[in-house]
């Protein structure tokens, strides 16, 4: 599957389909053809490059009461005048699709294509495209069925999903010299069952139960690493007022990470293929890199004073230490939402992208950067119910390993009247957990990445449009021998439409360093281009 993305976002569209056609459903579809030029300018050394793009795309929408889907995906070529600076292709989308197919049987869905900044330790370019060094092309999906069923007092759900994530060998990046070889990811395949039952308070009794069970697998890389995990876990929910309530949930899991080593040279340096992943040793024997296997349990409290506003915390004990997690959401109007979530969860980099992509909204604001083009940081929502969320702490740097991941994301979306703006912040640690081998020593050890972005968006008339948008990224690596990066830019566009034939103009200033100056880095972009879309049908 070489587009995994695009295809994916194919089936979820098809998904939609039958509903929207007995529906009459409200859907546009709009493809475009799309030209520009662009002129990149290095404020180090003056370097000037200069390359034209041509690119292809559709932006699919599906709204009805049965079906709930929005695809996004642009291809784009990149043409180099300057022998010293390669052709490129680049694929960016999202899909997100939520399918009523009977009452007691939904489908759920969604793909992601973009470019992501690989390791934690390199540069940070903030234009995914011009430069090559550190940035790799990553491909996800998952779909699955949900079913619930009412069995008197008792409301019973089940889900399964299947996931896939690929991503391709990034660019040249030099190590410094004592830093360590990590391997390179690759792909991986992840499943996830699970069945809840659950009894409502105040119908059989004054408390709520609510009895759970899940199971997942995940297999990737060269190295056959694994994850696994099941749990078992009761919750009871005591009512203390119309709007207050507490909570107390009691379980037991086990989770395991494991893999098998590399082949190792004379000088125990990892065997590397022509790709730069390491080559696996068929004589070895599994190793567990982590392991909990015990009770866990939490408290907390659900507080709603309003369908407005919601605010749910819990703090317990799990992986062997406190764990913090919770979730608050504020809608003070229709066209604004508020959303703030607290994590911590064992996981991988396949796990927790293709989770993270699940929380994303199935209608959302396509706005991207003009020069980057991608869906690897906040995704901002329609609606105040759904505002969005951030990619960010996931790919603030690819690994094999698999970590324990804990943070912070907060998301504010709004629209009013011609004017469209959204504000995403956050913070990521990563705990990461892979064997004590020769020269790839990093097991205990911690990454932070601190990340914010925004967007602000005006319809100047019906037929013109001015946006912005900006980011900022800091990064501690915590490896031996790397420095903090940090990463910011910013980018301003005015678009203007003649009939199916639209025009932009960009210009974009982008910036990071690394350490105290050991690799800085100052570019500025102007864009032309011009946009041919379709005849979209809505109906």
């Amino acid at each position: 599957m070489k587009y995994p993305a695009l295809l994916a976002g194919c089936a979820l569209a098809a998904l939609a389909a039958p509903a929207h056609a007995q529906e009459r459903a409200r859907t546009t579809v709009q493809p475009y053809i799309e030209v520009s030029q662009t002129f990149d300018a290095d404020l180090e050394n003056g370097d000037v490059l200069t390359y034209t793009s041509a690119a292809a795309g559709v932006d699919v929408s599906v709204d009805t009461a049965r079906a709930s889907a929005q695809l996004s995906y642009r291809y784009e070529h990149r043409f180099s005048w300057d022998d010293d600076y390669g052709d490129d292709s680049i694929h960016s989308g999202l899909a997100r699709a939520t399918v009523r197919v009977t009452p007691g049987v939904s489908l759920e869905g969604g793909a992601l294509a973009t470019r992501t900044r690989y390791d934690i330790r390199g540069e940070a370019p903030g234009v995914f495209g011009t430069e090559d060094s550190n940035v790799s092309q990553v491909y996800s999906l998952y779909a699955g069925p949900t079913l619930s069923k009412q069995l008197g007092p008792v409301a019973v759900s089940g889900l399964y999903r299947i996931g896939y994530t690929k991503v391709e060998t990034p660019g040249f990046s030099p190590i410094v010299a004592g830093q360590p070889r990590l391997d390179l990811y690759d792909s991986s395949l992840g499943q996830i069952a699970g069945l809840t039952a659950s009894l409502a308070p105040g119908t059989e009794l004054p408390v709520g139960l609510t009895s759970s069970a899940g199971w997942e697998r995940e297999t990737s890389g060269a190295l056959r690493q694994r994850y696994e995990s099941w749990f078992v876990r009761d919750d009871v929910l005591f009512p203390v007022s119309p709007n207050l309530a507490l909570t107390a949930g009691l379980g037991y899991e086990e989770v395991k990470t494991s893999e098998r080593a590399p082949q190792l040279t004379a000088t125990g340096a990892p065997v590397l293929d022509a790709n730069g992943r390491f080559v696996l040793d068929e004589t070895s024997a599994r190793r567990v890199t982590y392991r909990t296997d015990g009770v866990y349990y939490d408290a907390g409290v659900v507080w709603r004073p309003s369908r407005r506003t919601s605010v749910e915390a819990h703090i317990g004990r799990r992986y062997g230490s406190t764990s913090f997690t919770g979730v608050a959401s504020w809608a003070p109007r229709p066209d604004v939402g508020v959303q703030v979530g607290v994590y911590d969860t064992v996981t991988t980099f396949g796990r927790q992208l293709r989770q993270g992509i699940a929380n994303l909204p199935t209608s959302f604001i396509s706005t991207r950067d003009q020069f980057a083009q991608a869906f690897n940081g906040c995704t901002f929502g329609t609606s105040s119910s759904a505002p969005g969320g951030c990619l960010d702490g996931v790919f603030q740097a690819v690994t094999t390993a698999s970590y324990r991941a804990r943070g912070l994301d907060a998301v504010v979306s709004a629209t009013r009247g011609a004017t469209s703006f959204g504000v995403g912040a956050g913070y990521a640690n990563r705990k990461l957990f892979a064997p004590n081998r020769p020269g790839i020593t990093i097991y205990g050890l911690e990454d932070d990445s601190y990340y914010a972005q925004a967007f602000f968006s005006r319809a100047l008339s019906p037929v013109s449009s001015f946006d912005v948008q900006a980011f900022a990224d800091y990064y501690e690596p915590g490896l031996a021998g790397s420095e903090d990066v940090f990463s910011a830019g910013a980018t301003a566009s005015y678009g203007h439409q003649f009939g199916r034939l639209s025009t932009n103009a960009s210009l974009g200033i982008y910036h990071f360093r690394v350490g105290d100056g050991i690799d800085t880095s100052w570019r500025a972009q102007a864009l032309l281009g011009a946009r041919y879309s379709f005849g979209g049908t809505t109906r």
